[in-house]
């Protein structure tokens, strides 16, 4: 078609690769954080216009859905390790490789929130580990909630990572400012003062995580 003086519409600026699209998007979440994430930031990254991301995606919640897809993808757990694994050990395998990714990624579990991720991996993901309860005794509404559970208390220590690998605070200082309590007002903060600050972030989420599927024993069927 041509415009009324006879000159040709411009095309427009060219499509980018949905791949580049993605990958570009999952770097600014990476380096500056989940807030960061617009379409504008984007096209810029790309140097491109909106209009042509809006070719690829409809909408800066869709453009989310498949970062997180894209991370849900990195998951990764060992066959070697799986192999004669019980379901208890599955659970913690797979729930520390889930933290362990987003580890990598820390701006992406805020993208979580509120938000069933549904893409291809996670669904894949989500279909495996219920498969595994339910063929290791656990109804449907023990295995689904299970996952549920699992899957939130990840989240949950996730969001809690520090950007950048950033170090937790500082444990003398903070074991100094509990040993300065009112002993009568905090007894039993004082009783603990030496452990409460020692662990990492890993470390709690790996002990809370043991917790968790050691307690999920009793929801199987004949336990």
């Amino acid at each position: 078609m041509k415009e009324s003086d006879g000159r040709r519409r411009s095309p427009g600026r060219p499509r980018v690769p949905f791949d580049r699209i993605i990958a570009a998007a999952l770097r600014i979440v990476d380096e500056d954080g989940a807030d960061a994430l617009s379409m504008r930031t984007l096209a810029q990254r790309l140097d491109t216009g909106t209009a042509t991301l809006y070719r690829a995606v409809a909408n800066r919640g869709e453009l989310v859905a498949h970062v997180v897809d894209c991370v849900f993808g990195e998951i990764e757990l060992d066959p070697d390790a799986m192999r004669g694994a019980d379901w208890e050990q599955v659970c913690l395998l797979a729930g520390q490789a889930i933290f362990d990714t987003l580890s990598r990624h820390r701006g992406v579990a805020p993208l979580l929130i509120g938000r069933v991720p549904t893409g291809p991996h996670a669904m894949v993901h989500r279909e495996w580990f219920l498969a595994m309860l339910l063929g290791n005794g656990f109804s449907g509404e023990a295995a689904a909630r299970a996952y549920a559970t699992i899957a939130r208390y990840v989240l949950g220590f996730a969001i809690q990572l520090p950007r950048h690998g950033a170090a937790d605070s500082d444990a003398a200082e903070v074991s100094s400012l509990y040993h300065q309590l009112d002993p009568e007002a905090f007894p039993a903060t004082l009783a603990v003062a030496d452990s409460l600050p020692t662990a990492t972030l890993e470390e709690e989420f790996a002990f809370g995580l043991r917790l968790i599927v050691a307690g999920l024993a009793g929801l199987r069927r004949g336990a």
